[in-house]
């Protein structure tokens, strides 16, 4: 018998969250699509909806994050965009502890100002920090196109630095926004499958 061998579903199942950015929905870009291919892999996947995404609230949006990722574990991957990236990265400054990621996804990630978005200084205030984020968290993907003209790359990059990894690139992405033709992210769902346990 063979009983002895059979995991529990609830307990090893990967479990992912895509949170947006600044004016976006949970049914804007390649959201919608990564979530159909995650579950596909048998990946539970949830896109919650930010408060207020046209005039967002910095601690409004870190009780969102919470209120979705709550306790994160070695099964959970975190996948933001934009300004969803700082408030996951706030969030997971707050837990206590000996908390653990298993797989964190930035993409066009940033914690400073963004010249061409001021009226966002309040929100990013003084970014957040990083110190020791990467003893919690098992793998760190930061991805940014080489044209984004929101998020400056060297923004990117720095973020992609302090998290001691490097920044991989998608060329001619742009701000991975429907916009500009991104309604699909490959590079994402391929990241985050061979990264599986």
């Amino acid at each position: 018998m063979t009983t002895a061998t059979l995991q529990t579903p609830s307990t090893t199942q990967q479990r992912a969250v895509i949170f947006h950015g600044y004016g976006a929905t949970p049914e804007d870009h390649w959201f919608g699509w990564l979530a159909e291919q995650l579950e596909a892999e048998n990946i539970s996947t949830a896109i919650p909806a930010l408060q207020s995404p046209l005039d967002p609230c910095a601690v409004q949006w870190e009780n969102n994050v919470r209120s979705a990722l709550k306790q994160p574990n070695e099964h959970t991957i975190a996948i933001a965009h934009s300004l969803g990236c700082l408030s996951v990265l706030r969030y997971l400054r707050s837990l206590p502890g000996s908390w653990r990621l298993g797989t964190l996804v930035l993409v066009s990630g940033f914690i400073d100002r963004l010249p061409i978005l001021p009226e966002l200084n309040d929100f990013i205030g003084d970014g957040c920090d990083l110190t020791g984020f990467s003893e919690h968290i098992d793998r760190i993907v930061v991805i940014r196109s080489d044209n984004d003209s929101i998020v400056p790359p060297t923004y990117t990059d720095d973020l992609a630095g302090r998290l001691g990894v490097s920044a991989q690139v998608v060329i001619g992405a742009g701000h991975f926004l429907a916009d500009e033709g991104i309604i699909e992210l490959p590079h994402v769902r391929d990241t985050i499958l061979s990264l599986r346990k």
